[in-house]
């Protein structure tokens, strides 16, 4: 098993580096909440492959992030290697052409999903176009795989609001996120996950994907986890689906850390049944969004849940970005899924459900940094907002189903 000698795997108490590694069912996890120690080691790991390199993500910045990973990119694929690269056509719209041609040349076979050119020819090309590849997954040789919430996207140096103000960027800058780093004999799950994928956007041949079975959480021994990747273009492949079960679980607490939070359906009757059940829920999403109309439409349902015991904080200072869960510190969630309708109900998107205590103290510890980072929301709070920006969130909330 190949092991990570980088510098950016750190103590369990330095905030932003790297946590763990921890074993889980045989292989070692690493989680990571800053972007900077995240790219690190994915050059690191890059660099010393020797088969395949395989990538998929939302976003992929012309940055010192992204260049570190096109040049890396463009090492291996020199070397004769098996390297791919899948961006997302909306979330990487402006990611320029030179970049991209760059490392075709260099021997990188790159695919930009669903981008306009290639949907506006089909019947339903707005219905194509608007069904986006969320995903972050990355996959090195047969032992190392990533996956997680985080974009190519460089978010370092950024502290505080005044730090992103100082490089002339949104307040929303320096986002938190969670990603993890698995080395282990089912990164080859993982790997057929972006294989199917890359035949289908390809019109090539593929295996036809496994049905998801869920499992049965309250039974399911100590160190397991599961993957699955969500086409809610099918409703047997949707994520309540996976979640649902896993919060009827709780009997102390459910922690979320999520970026875009408009839960609906029986997502959100779940959280609500198991704060009734005596359980504490806690949801933690950003003061300050890159998207402001999710924003919105999330404090116009503060009130209500408030009212059911649900604890509400909102990150101070970063943009928190992250699409994770933390159940009666067994259960962790991690992924690119956010519990808003287009992750719920329309994009591509993958996530973990990893059931180790030692993994999720890891998780906790992210949550107790970002929670120590936020202000608590009160009743008052939710209360005090202007007519205007009732009136604001009222409209942005009849909108949240297409948002």
């Amino acid at each position: 098993m190949q092991k990570h000698s980088s510098p950016t795997t750190a103590t369990h108490h330095e905030p932003g580096c790297a946590l763990g590694p921890v074993e889980v069912a045989g292989h070692e996890f690493t989680l990571y909440s800053e972007s900077q120690p995240l790219i690190d080691a994915m050059v690191a790991d890059i660099l010393v492959a020797r088969t395949r390199v395989w990538k998929e993500t939302y976003i992929f910045m012309d940055d010192p992030a992204g260049q570190a990973v096109v040049d890396a990119l463009c090492d291996r694929a020199r070397a004769g290697l098996d390297v791919r690269l899948m961006i997302d056509g909306f979330g990487s719209f402006s990611t320029p052409t030179a970049l991209l041609t760059k490392m075709h040349e260099a021997g990188v076979q790159v695919h930009v999903f669903h981008a306009l050119t290639q949907v506006i020819r089909k019947p339903r090309w707005l219905r194509a176009f608007n069904q986006r590849n969320h995903r972050k997954l990355m996959v090195v040789d047969e032992q190392i795989a990533y996956f997680g919430g985080m974009n190519v996207v460089d978010q370092g140096g950024i502290q505080t609001a005044e730090d992103a103000k100082a490089k002339s960027l949104p307040t929303s800058a320096g986002w938190r996120d969670v990603h993890a780093r698995m080395v282990g004999p089912r990164t080859g799950e993982i790997a057929a996950i972006m294989d199917r994928l890359w035949r289908r956007v390809h019109h090539e041949k593929r295996a036809k994907p496994p049905k998801w079975r869920v499992p049965n959480f309250a039974r399911t021994p100590d160190d397991s986890f599961y993957f699955f990747d969500s086409r809610p273009t099918f409703v047997d492949r949707r994520p309540h689906r996976v979640l649902v079960p896993l919060m009827r679980q709780a009997r102390r607490e459910i922690t979320l850390l999520m970026a875009y939070f408009l839960p609906m359906g029986r997502v959100l009757r779940e959280m609500v049944k198991a704060r009734r059940r005596g359980a504490r829920v806690r949801v933690v999403v950003p003061e300050v969004s890159d998207v402001p109309l999710v924003q919105w439409a999330t404090r116009h349902f503060y009130e209500y849940l408030l009212r059911r015991g649900i604890h509400i904080y909102e990150r101070r200072d970063r943009m928190l970005h992250s699409k994770a869960m933390l159940v009666d510190d067994r259960w962790s969630v991690i992924g690119s899924c956010n519990l808003d309708a287009r992750s719920l109900r329309i994009n591509l998107e993958f996530f973990a459900v990893i059931q180790s205590k030692a993994l999720a103290a890891l998780l906790g510890e992210i949550c107790r940094q970002e929670i120590a980072a936020s202000k608590r929301v009160t009743i008052r709070m939710a209360r005090e907002r202007s007519c205007w920006r009732r009136w604001l969130d009222r409209l942005a909330w009849n909108l949240r189903k297409w948002l």
